[in-house]
């Protein structure tokens, strides 16, 4: 009866190891899985980050390019209105 027991015994241990290896390995995956999904959205946000700023580069050359043209015309416009 006392080696049925233990023999009990060490086979609910084993069971608890197994599971509990399991509920390990889960957890790994499960935190593998956010770690991946965390820096594919930082690296996502780094690659808009990149595409704004370029953008608004962009934009702040256009700006400046009309800046010009119109003080250019105020000036053909000011040299016209001397002529007459």
């Amino acid at each position: 009866m006392a080696a049925a027991l233990l023999q009990e015994i060490s086979q609910d241990e084993k069971e608890r190891a197994v599971l509990r290896s399991r509920r390990l390995a889960e957890m790994d995956r499960v935190s593998e899985i956010r770690t991946s999904e965390i820096i594919g959205e930082m690296r996502a946000a780094e690659k808009w980050q990149a595409v704004v700023a370029e953008k608004d580069a962009k934009h702040e050359v256009e700006i400046a390019n009309s800046k010009a043209e119109i003080e250019n015309l105020r000036m053909q416009i000011a040299e016209l209105k001397g002529i007459k």
